[in-house]
């Protein structure tokens, strides 16, 4: 699973070692594009509380198999150009 911005994490031992007493959970804000091993990514993001709201961004250094899911962001909405367009109304206008 490769993440995407808006995507929650549940971030543990499985992911990395550094969480291994106190797993976290993680809004992703963005994968980056930083050279790693096989299989492993860095994430920019906020670590969340219980509750749900950020507490502090972080960038974490995590395997993509070790990342469980939480919640997946919402799907992105359809362009407006893509949208059927109203036609216009034309009215003439009294100059002078």
């Amino acid at each position: 699973m490769l993440p995407r911005s808006g995507d929650v994490l549940h971030v543990t031992r499985a992911a990395s070692v550094q969480f291994k007493r106190r797993p976290i959970k993680f809004r992703v804000i963005r994968v980056l594009d930083w050279p790693t091993y096989h299989g492993w990514l860095w994430l920019e993001g906020y670590e969340l509380d219980a509750t749900g709201d950020a507490v502090r961004r972080r960038s974490i250094f995590v395997q993509r198999a070790g990342l469980e899911q939480i919640s997946a962001a919402p799907q992105p909405r359809p362009h407006t150009a893509l949208r059927p367009r109203r036609p216009v109304v034309r009215t003439p206008v009294r100059v002078g």
